[in-house]
């Protein structure tokens, strides 16, 4: 094996943290174990951090943010609590503004 090849195996194979399994870069997890890989790229989401940040500040109540980011259910639990008189709106916005909430998916939202 040539110098080459090793360096270029070194770059697209890592070995596993928790049990040692070798496995692509890219792989989300691991195949034998399922811990997660670090050095995978984070997907982000299509939806923008903001807008979630501008319909929560002025639709928070009425939890448009939600439907916006596809968590129907939740959704329509703000909508009838009215943002669950405001503390699940700030929580929420709160959420937004610092990077922490999720889409349905579970993605971070895209800045």
């Amino acid at each position: 094996m040539s110098l080459d090849t090793t360096a270029e195996n070194a770059n697209t194979l890592a070995y596993c943290n928790v049990c040692g399994t070798q496995m692509a870069t890219t792989a989300q997890s691991c195949p034998q174990c399922g811990a997660p890989n670090a050095l995978a790229a984070q997907q982000v989401s299509s939806k923008t951090m903001v807008a979630a940040a501008l319909l929560c500040f002025f639709l928070g109540g009425l939890g448009i943010h939600r439907f916006y980011v596809g968590k129907i259910g939740t959704g329509i639990l703000m909508l009838l609590t009215f943002g669950g008189l405001g503390i699940w709106t700030i929580i929420d916005f709160v959420m937004i503004i610092v990077g922490s909430f999720r889409d349905k998916q579970g993605l971070k939202l895209s800045r």
